[in-house]
């Protein structure tokens, strides 16, 4: 059941993505006055298709994976000499640009869109006040100190944890020294900088960065006691409630949330005997742990959150919402950023700089579908949101076979006064098709390193 629940979160995701890539491409040629001859969600054998009245063929394919818009083009087949004008090779460059841009800034748009309603209905988080600070590490070094809040990185405001994460991680790409603007537990303000000597690569590898530096985040003491079990969990199918007070695992007592979570993760795919209190009785119940991804390591989980309605003080939380006009700059201000970030990312993992470990494939990818869809629509939407940007980026990247190659070869035909000779661009098409074979190759091999730990 969690195979098929990974299995439909990713094609639902793929197909939401996709849809909306390709439907970019098809708004922008219809519009460029080029004829689209299919527009087709899933490759191969058509399952569906119906024709509209202006000759366009929708279809839904058997392989779910990707999708494409085929356009009227003398170069794929003979064209009628009625139909010449509508033919794409017959545009002039800039339109067929256009054309070739409106795919991935459909992802784009689809982000701020999907994050303006994430900020309309509320964001909650955690504000990044510091917890523990190891002796002798860099944050040591620096005079971090615990019950420091963090408020801004660089020249940047954060008010959350992942804020502060992601501008901690941009700065470190940086390759200066990392500076924070901190309000100590008197009140009083500081500044100090972390300083990162030697190789900053292994501070990169997935779920490295904070222990690398040496400090963590402030985290309440919750008691054990459950606040939601997710849908379909190991702990849904052994019968825990909300509510339920988990009192020992394996005889082994349990003092807190956090002693429980100590307890469960190194054992995934073990039985273990939960002791639980239910009101005035107690039980015994057994519950296979599950495996999962976290940070690229294995870790077990049974599927439980919480109950912190009382134990986390108002000032360690903070809502983002905003009305319809703030949440739409916002949401504008945060797909730019997480972007920028991720070219920057890119870039730095070609150079060396960071961990190719943080590349994921199919596999990482489709369990985080799997365990957002299954924490509500909203965390779904998160997730989609992250991708699309992910999406936008990658097919913007000069690969022949993408959507920015595509736009090389006409920046090429307008420099040169002609097409490329079909000779050059199928070797660009052999070079394109094997750079994404490697790239392929090492998110793979990511995820199987992952999945079995």
């Amino acid at each position: 059941m969690t195979i098929l629940t990974y299995i439909l979160a990713f094609l639902g995701a793929i197909g939401i993505l996709v849809a909306v890539h390709e439907y970019g491409h098809f708004w922008m040629a219809r519009r460029m006055g080029i004829r689209v001859m299919r527009f087709s969600i899933g490759f191969g054998q058509r399952l569906w298709s119906r024709t509209d009245r202006r000759g366009t063929e929708f279809a839904i394919s058997a392989i779910p994976l990707g999708g494409y818009v085929k356009l009227l083009d003398e170069r794929e087949g003979p064209v009628a000499e009625a139909q010449l004008s509508e033919a794409y090779n017959r545009k002039p460059v800039w339109r067929r640009i256009l054309v070739l841009l409106a795919g991935p800034f459909a992802n784009f748009l689809f982000a701020i869109v999907a994050y303006a309603v994430l900020f309309m209905a509320g964001v909650p988080a955690l504000t990044p006040m510091v917890g523990e600070v190891m002796e002798g590490s860099i944050a040591s070094e620096a005079d971090l100190r615990a019950g420091d809040r963090i408020v801004s990185v660089g020249d940047r405001e954060v008010r959350t944890r992942e804020a502060a994460v992601l501008a901690i991680l941009d700065e470190l790409m940086a390759g200066e020294p990392i500076e924070l603007d901190v309000v100590g537990s008197n009140g009083a303000a500081r500044s100090l900088e972390l300083q990162i000597n030697g190789e900053t690569r292994a501070l990169t590898e997935p779920g490295a960065l904070m222990s690398g530096l040496g400090f963590d985040f402030w985290y309440p003491s919750v008691p054990a006691r459950v606040g939601k079990v997710m849908e379909d969990s190991p702990a849904e199918r052994a019968g825990l409630q909300p509510g339920d007070l988990i009192v020992a695992v394996d005889g082994e007592p349990i003092e807190n949330f956090q002693a429980l979570v100590q307890a469960v993760q190194p054992k995934p795919g073990k039985v273990l005997n939960f002791r639980v209190a239910r009101g005035s009785e107690q039980m015994t119940l057994g519950i296979e742990v599950e495996a999962q991804q976290d940070d690229g390591r294995l870790v077990g989980r049974i599927g439980v959150q919480p109950d912190t309605s009382a134990e986390i003080p108002d000032e360690m939380q903070t809502l983002e919402r905003y009305g319809p006009i703030g949440s739409l700059t916002r949401a504008t201000a945060k797909t730019w950023d997480m972007s920028a970030l991720t070219v920057r990312m890119l870039w730095n993992v070609v150079t060396g700089n960071v961990s190719v470990k943080n590349l994921s494939g199919p596999i990482n990818i489709a369990e985080y579908a799997a365990l957002s869809a299954r924490q509500g629509i909203l965390s779904f939407l998160s997730f989609l949101a992250i991708v699309s940007v992910s999406l936008f980026v990658l097919n913007l990247l000069p690969i022949p076979i993408l959507d920015g190659g595509q736009i090389v070869y006409q920046l090429a035909e307008l420099a040169k006064g002609s097409p490329l000779s079909d000779r050059a661009q199928a070797l660009g098409q052999q070079i394109g098709i094997l750079l994404l074979l490697v790239l392929m190759s090492f998110a793979f091999y990511n995820d199987l390193s992952r999945f079995f730990g």
